[in-house]
């Protein structure tokens, strides 16, 4: 017999393999042969057929957004809030200094250009709108150059200047525009309970303030050496990028604090008087420079001779010839 020949005279229940059972349920040779299996009786210890689960819906669901990162505020410096003070139009013209009502002249057209070319030199500069105005001695004009420098660049209509006495020797910023000085930038690096802007003076002109030297310290060099000038410099210009801090520091040659100041300046404006600075006093003061800002040379008290750059006189004419 073969495997597919039905085991006759015994019993289907409990008897035989699985595929010897089927073979006796089902004609597999007339499957084969395409005719169909007659209909037959399951047994009932056969195990039922299974039964193919419902399908399941999927449930929709609305789509997770991501959360948000979290960003941090951007800092921004605070405004002044201070009481603002008139500055003395009077001592102005009677010091030499530009007047900033006053008419075009030879000496304001200088700065103009001056400040023309220290405005694209600070454009993206990462040092930051930091401007050091120093010399190698005193009687230099150095104080002189940083005033005029502020109030030439209060002239432009996107900025904000803020100029600062940092000569703490001889502090002299205030009372030559006819200001009242109160606490200032020292103060504020030696007292962490001092608000710096807070001692900043407002003046007439809405885009020029000052911040005032304060309290003289026997220690100027090492506060400025500290790293919270760099933060309080910071609490002064962050997010402001049209805000320019200008610097009146000491002589180089005859006070320590210029030098360390010059680290946190982008450019270091050295004023050289022209009937009195020697070249060796420069070399001297340029070499204290080294590492930090940019250093620029300006030319002060020069003579102009006959036929030579005279700005001014062209505005003063009277008539529109040209």
């Amino acid at each position: 017999m073969n495997q597919h020949t039905p085991i006759k005279g015994q019993g289907i229940k409990g008897r035989g393999s699985l595929i010897e059972r089927a073979s006796e349920i089902y004609d597999f040779n007339a499957a084969l042969r395409g005719r169909a299996a007659p209909a037959v009786d399951v047994p009932a210890d056969l195990p039922p057929a299974p039964v193919a689960a419902a399908p399941v819906e999927p449930t929709l669901q609305a789509p997770v957004t991501p959360a948000a990162p979290l960003v941090p505020p951007v800092y921004r410096a605070p405004d002044w809030t201070g009481p603002k003070q008139p500055i003395d139009r009077i001592a102005l013209a009677e010091a030499g200094f530009i007047r900033p009502d006053g008419p075009v002249t030879a000496m304001s057209e200088e700065f103009r250009l001056l400040k023309r070319d220290l405005l694209s030199q600070l454009r993206d500069n990462k040092r930051g709108n930091r401007i050091l105005v120093c010399s190698a001695h005193s009687g230099e004009g150095k104080s002189f150059c940083a005033i005029n420098l502020a109030l030439s660049l209060a002239a432009e209509k996107d900025r904000e200047i803020l100029l600062v006495d940092a000569d703490f020797g001889k502090p002299g910023i205030p009372a030559k525009l006819g200001l009242e000085a109160g606490p200032g930038l020292m103060d504020a690096l030696a007292d962490p309970m001092i608000a710096i802007e807070d001692c900043v003076i407002r003046t007439d002109i809405p885009s020029l303030s000052v911040l005032p030297a304060g309290q003289r310290s026997n220690n100027d060099t090492e506060y400025l050496a500290s790293a919270r000038t760099e933060q309080l410099l910071r609490r002064l210009t962050d997010g402001r990028p049209d805000r320019i801090l200008i610097f009146d520091s000491p002589p180089l040659l005859a006070a320590s604090p210029a030098a360390e100041l010059a680290s946190h300046a982008a450019i270091a404006l050295l004023v050289v008087r022209a009937d009195k600075t020697t070249e060796s006093a420069l070399r001297d003061a340029a070499g204290m420079l080294k590492g930090g800002a940019q250093v620029q040379l300006l030319l002060n008290a020069v003579r102009f001779r006959g036929g030579g750059r005279r700005f001014g006189s062209y505005y003063a004419k009277g008539d529109n010839q040209s």
